[in-house]
């Protein structure tokens, strides 16, 4: 992952014990946006969710989150990216 400000995450989630310091490293690198697509989308969003907010209040611990389980990848890549507006990164975890 680069520098990009907004992340597709394809599901389903290979390696959970990951998804706590990707989004770690999604916060620090200021990613603004993560579209969760596939299988599994909505819990590894509900997942997310709780790692960036937990018992914080931070308000620095901030990230758009959006699960996708019935669109098409080119879909949400064209969605995440503001159709061309926008760069992205696709992960894999």
């Amino acid at each position: 992952m680069s520098d990009e400000a907004h992340v597709v995450l394809v599901c389903p989630i290979q390696d959970e014990e990951r998804l706590k310091q990707f989004v770690e490293d999604c916060l620090s690198r200021k990613v603004e946006s993560i579209y969760c697509w596939g299988a599994g989308s909505e819990r590894v969003h509900d997942a997310l969710d709780e790692i960036i907010v937990g018992d914080s209040d931070d308000p620095e611990r901030f990230i758009l989150t959006t699960w996708h389980s019935d669109e098409s990848l080119s879909e949400v890549r064209d969605f995440a990216s503001g159709y061309g507006a926008r760069p992205i990164c696709e992960v894999r975890l």
